[in-house]
């Protein structure tokens, strides 16, 4: 079988497809491919013969988490994975998307309907056919560079041989000890995953002598050396700004160390830990004396990991621990999956659903296999009997945890990149069955029905199938984690019945990086929309959902259209958000209209998930994570010491000279009031705000693209030899202070100032780039010629320059702000930059518009700049250049991110969706959730009691309020709250706008307190309340009847409609 030509035509730019694939790996094959011609151009998985052979823009934000070698060892992995249900197929969807070099799927079974509850590429149509035919051509438009075959036969050692990694999902456990003898035997990483009901499965042999090559994935630490002793035990400090973060047993070198040179350099020095500022590194007493200055760097040094072979680990088991509540778990249903196997091998199948008589008779031989085990533990009963009872199920969330998991353990058996599971790890989700469970569900009401949701039916029986199908569900977002959820909901069959719908809003359009990832698009797709997109593929999963896309952003802006009708009719809400200010937007949202919130994030291979309960929890807002350290604007301005501080300064420059002129000239020349907000600005700002407006349109207009040459050539000279010059001017390099130390030490790199040069090729980069962009600016076409612009920017005169006396330059943050702000402002220069200015009259055509930022665009020269100006200012302060991968890391700060992670944490969402479903209520039952797959690491805790407050004796949390009817005028609403609840209103205010107060001028309190409550708001607003706006949201401060502070609810004051 094989995936459409057309469709590989449809590729997006620049994306090289997959070659034809050597032949098939097995004798009863089928392939996807495509046409012959295609393959000139790269070998495989988009690994290109070059030495840049990765398709960035396909694969950057997976670069950021696995890094270029890591990739490129994927790539040379031939991945089989046998059995092709919900389980098989999400992991083969993450290894596709992470681009090995092939992937083999089989199975030698066909699709019934119980697949269809988790196997999103099955449709109805397909039952009866073979489940890994059907599902290649669909698995392979995931991604062209990865070719996909299929295997229908037996797998004897010929056939298992030709591969790198094996996966088993669905197979028994006499094959799986077969497989994996062979396996442990010829080197080959072996893994087995499992899921059955609510529980799941997985178990690593990566050999006897597997090499880990970063055991956590997070970059070296680096660290400025304050001393180091010369002793047996020698002890090195650190700087005192931030703690080392080092643990015992890391490896560390040394760069720059003044004196002590025999550092530099050094073979890695395993460290003991001795505070947060100091570490000792073993004998320095035969190296010269410490003088000062140095960096310390971690070393990642490979860990080799010993695994032993499924017969001898079944006996003698490594069980990693996923949930520390459960803490016997793992060694529970390690019998009990074994007894799932004896029980099929007995039966031809696994217990029915709810049947008593089959659950007594895998109780019976779980205990049996426990007796006989080396492993034995104490067995529990009702758990080995829920473990029967759900044994037949299979749901998409189960499927996505294990699964996500399991494919990044694939990826670490390919790559050496992050920590193996070692060995078994068991997961369960026990909590998502209704409370009560055996009084609430029967074999009646869980046996299959012949459709598509008898797998799921299995576990939590017909009614909750029902009460599914009529949710309505928000989801925000439909990027990665939105499409993910989809896929769930559409196997579940959320909104799949009558009065059911989600509706999904995401104004973003789909682009080439985001393929890699999310997973409902298509090379084809690219600069659709993505709700529209993503509606229109789980359509086509399950034809019943029912679905609304909008290309809405959520704010106040759309409050009309996502209005109290629209909250008032959801059953919960799901973010699926890419930034906190929407997270805690939609959070605020959610509290006011009392609606569920499930909210997730990831962050590489970390990933997280919160469930927000009215009136049980706390929500997304009450507890936050700390703010990003900023960088000190001396340190930017003056003196870096890192390249991430000359990156912030290249995008500050990027912002100063292509965006924010042109923001300045568009507003002269259009905002009337422009002139006036200005000239109110304190200290120095507006001269410097008016002086910049008149470079841009007057001074330093251009008016050909030579003169955008001439311009990038002189700041050049600006910014790396002439500030540097006045810098070093200042401080010279001996430069003392007070104390007499150095200036020039520590977090201080002493600068120096760069010679231009065009046969540079970074400082052609940054003239090539800053011309074009300063044309672009202008509204001139770009000139792409460097041999031209080498020899314009070789012509141009640039100005002598002399470092000058009286020049002050700030040395710390206040000094530089209190310079900006209490400087004297000249008004004759100011006066005259004024009347130098052109009316905005004349303006109204001129062609001028700001530059936005875009990292994602190789061809518009912003990451060329960017990349030219920080890696020069590098230059200038020794610090080591990054490269554009790096670059464009840090200046667009990206979120690296990896489609197994995505998988996991929404499968983990999934599965508190359901608790919701069934109302829980008891809050244990819920898991808020912390995941890091690299380590690999688990964390659940019951989410956070909304916190309670007191006025009298009427205790409140986050999710209660006042609820009053207006409309009342302001002294009505005074005295209802002193006659009801005896509390004395201070202040009332709405919004930003301050209604009442206990000071307020008497003459403006009597004309308020008569006005309707509408009224008032309109009239100190300035605003009409609009027309979807039902209610009001009011603050109140009270005196209770002792005239003491008390702290009360907000009040939800409802508008009275005609």
């Amino acid at each position: 079988m094989s995936s459409s030509a057309a469709d590989t035509d449809r590729s997006p730019p620049a994306k090289k497809a997959r070659t034809e694939p050597n032949g098939n790996t097995g004798t009863q094959c089928s392939t996807s491919s495509i046409p012959p011609s295609a393959s000139l151009e790269v070998s495989q998985n988009g690994m290109a013969n070059a030495e840049n052979d990765i398709d960035e823009g396909l694969y950057s934000r997976q670069l950021y988490v696995l890094g270029h070698d890591a990739m490129r060892r994927m790539g040379a992995s031939n991945v089989l994975i046998s059995g092709m249900r919900g389980l098989g197929v999400e992991i083969a969807k993450n290894v596709v998307l992470a681009g090995v070099k092939s992937v083999t799927l089989h199975d030698m079974e066909d699709v019934t309907w119980e697949d269809l509850s988790s196997q999103f590429f099955l449709q109805e149509a397909d039952i009866g056919k073979n489940r890994a035919e059907v599902t290649l051509p669909r698995l392979a438009e995931l991604n062209t560079y990865v070719p996909v075959n299929t295997h229908t036969g037996g797998m004897d050692d010929e056939f298992l041989g030709k591969f790198q990694v094996v996966v088993l999902t669905n197979s028994s456990l006499t094959e799986q000890l077969r497989i994996n003898e062979f396996c442990h035997s010829k080197g080959i990483r072996f893994v087995v995953a499992d899921t059955k009901g609510l529980f799941g499965q997985i178990f690593c042999d990566f050999g006897e002598n597997f090499s880990v090559a970063d055991p956590n994935g997070e970059p070296p630490i680096s660290n400025m050396v304050a001393s180091v002793d010369k002793d047996e035990e020698a002890v090195v400090t650190c700087m005192d700004e931030t703690r080392h973060n080092y643990e015992s047993g890391d490896f560390v070198t040394f760069t720059e160390i003044k004196g002590m040179t025999q550092l530099n350099g050094c073979e890695p020095k395993e460290i003991k830990v001795l505070g947060p500022y100091t570490f000792s590194i073993g004998d320095t007493s035969g190296m010269s004396d410490y003088v000062r200055g140095g960096i310390v760097t971690q070393v990642k040094v490979p860990k080799i990991m010993k695994f032993k072979s499924m017969k001898e680990s079944i006996e003698q088991p490594e069980l990693m621990l996923t949930d520390f509540a459960k803490f016997d778990r793992p060694g529970q249903l390690h019998i009990a999956f074994q007894a799932l196997h004896e029980y099929f091998k007995q039966n031809g199948s696994l217990p029915k659903p709810r049947n008593k008589s089959d659950a007594d008779k895998f109780v019976a031989i779980a205990k049996k296999i426990n007796d006989s085990s080396a492993a034995k533990v104490e067995l529990d009963s009702d758990l080995m009997q829920q473990v029967a009872y759900s044994a037949c199920g299979d749901i998409c969330p189960m499927a996505a945890v294990i699964g996500g998991i399991t494919a990044q353990e694939v990826m670490k058996a390919c790559s050496g990149k992050f920590t193996p599971v070692n060995q078994w790890l068991y997961f369960d989700a026990l909590e998502c069955l209704p409370e009560k469970p055996d009084e609430k569900l029967t074999e009646e009401t869980c046996k299959p029905r012949n459709c598509r949701y008898d797998s799921q039916i299995a576990i939590f029986g017909e009614q909750f199938q029902q009460q599914l199908g009529s949710l309505k569900y928000f989801l925000v977002g439909a990027g990665a984690i939105g499409c993910e959820m989809l896929k769930n909901w559409a196997m579940m069959g959320l909104a799949c019945s009558e009065g059911g719908e989600i509706t999904v809003t995401d104004m973003d359009t789909i682009e080439k990086s985001n393929l890699n990832r999310q997973f409902l698009f298509r090379p084809w797709d690219v600069q659709k929309t993505k709700s529209s997109t993503a509606a229109a593929a789980v359509k086509r999963m399950n034809p019943n959902i029912k679905i609304t896309h909008h290309e809405d952003r959520v704010g106040p802006e759309t409050e009309n259209v996502y209005n109290d009708n629209f909250f008032e009719g959801l059953s919960g809400v799901a973010n699926a958000l890419d930034n906190v200010d929407a997270r805690m937007y939609m959070d605020r949202r959610c509290v006011y209209y009392r609606k569920s919130l499930l909210e997730s994030g990831t962050l590489g291979t970390k990933a997280n998930v919160q469930v927000v309960i009215p009136h049980l929890t706390e929500s997304y807002s009450s507890s936050q994570d700390p703010p990003e350290k900023s960088i000190p604007i001396c340190t930017l301005k003056n003196f870096p010491n890192a390249i991430e501080h000359t990156l912030q300064w290249a995008r500050d420059q990027f912002e100063g000279l292509f965006s924010q002129p042109a923001e300045n000239a568009i507003q002269y020349a259009t905002d009337p009031k422009f002139m006036e907000r200005t000239l109110k600005m304190p200290g120095t700002q507006p001269l410097e705000i008016l002086d910049l407006l008149k470079k841009t349109l007057v001074d330093e207009k251009p008016a050909s693209f030579q003169d955008c040459v001439k311009w990038a050539r002189n700041l050049w000279q600006e910014n790396y030899n002439n500030q540097i010059r006045q810098l070093l001017f200042n401080f010279p390099q001996d430069q003392t202070t007070s104390s007499g130390a150095l200036f020039w030490s520590g977090p201080k790199r002493c600068p120096h100032p760069l010679t231009f040069d065009t046969a540079n090729t970074t400082h052609l980069d940054y003239i090539v780039s800053g011309a074009n962009l300063r044309a672009e600016m202008f509204g001139m076409p770009h000139n792409r010629d460097r041999n031209a612009i080498a020899k314009m920017a070789t012509a141009v005169e640039v100005p002598k320059f002399e470092p000058r006396s009286g020049v002050t330059i700030a040395t710390t943050d206040a000094e530089a702000t209190a310079r900006q702000n209490d400087g004297s402002l000249d008004d004759t220069d100011l006066e005259s930059v004024q009347s130098a200015l052109p009316s905005p009259e004349k303006l109204k055509s001129f062609g001028i518009r700001p530059v936005e930022f875009e990292k994602d665009d190789d061809t518009n020269f912003h990451m060329d700049f960017i990349v030219a100006a920080s890696n020069l200012r590098a230059e200038n302060y020794d610090i080591p250049a990054a490269d554009r991968h790096k670059s464009k890391l840090i200046a667009g700060k990206i979120i690296p991110a990896i489609a197994t992670t995505t998988s996991l944490v929404v499968g983990l969402v999934c599965l508190e969706l359901i608790k919701l479903t069934q109302g829980h209520k008891n809050m244990e039952a819920y898991k808020n959730g912390f995941v890091n797959l690299a380590l690999p690491f688990f964390a659940f805790s019951e989410p956070i009691a909304a916190p309670k407050n007191k006025y009298y004796d009427t205790e409140f949390s986050l999710w209660d309020r006042f609820e009053i009817q207006g409309d009342m005028t302001l002294e009505q609403f005074l005295k209802y709250f002193e006659e009801h609840y005896n509390l004395e209103i201070t202040m009332l205010s709405q919004g930003v706008c301050m209604l009442y107060s206990f000071f307020m001028a008497p003459a403006k309190r009597k004309e308020r307190l008569s006005m309707p409550m509408s009224e008032v708001v309109r009239k100190v607003s300035k605003k009409k309340i609009p027309p979807h706006v039902k209610a009001l949201v009011l603050e109140i401060c009270c005196n209770d009847k002792d005239g003491e502070d008390v702290e009360v609810p907000y009040v939800k004051y409802n508008l009275a409609r005609p």
